[in-house]
């Protein structure tokens, strides 16, 4: 039976794809601003830390080949938007954990 397609499954499995220069993966970052799922298309609206990132296209790779996984997707879109702009404000707190962050600093 096909495990139903919702957007907690959806950040779970991009939750793998890890940001190669920091380390930590792209969910806990902050950088994955929402998806929308249209059977069999995903759209991941997302940002990098810098618009200049050197490793936008690996990450944009890994997001599509951890979500062509799921059974019945065909296509997935990655949206990349600068608006708003990423600040270490969006990382989850196990993310400012893991690169060394406390709250409050």
């Amino acid at each position: 039976m096909k495990t139903p397609l919702d957007e907690k499954r959806i950040f779970a499995l991009l939750s793998q794809v890890i940001d190669p220069e920091i380390g930590c993966n792209i969910v806990d970052l902050g950088l994955v601003y929402g998806v929308q799922i249209s059977e069999p298309k995903i759209v991941v609206r997302m940002t990098l830390t810098t618009p200049g990132c050197p490793m936008h296209e690996t990450i944009v790779h890994a997001v599509q080949l951890v979500l062509l996984r799921i059974e019945g997707i065909e296509e997935v879109e990655v949206e990349l938007v600068w608006d708003p702009p990423w600040n270490p404000e969006m990382m989850s707190a196990l993310g400012r954990e893991h690169v060394g962050l406390i709250d409050g600093q």
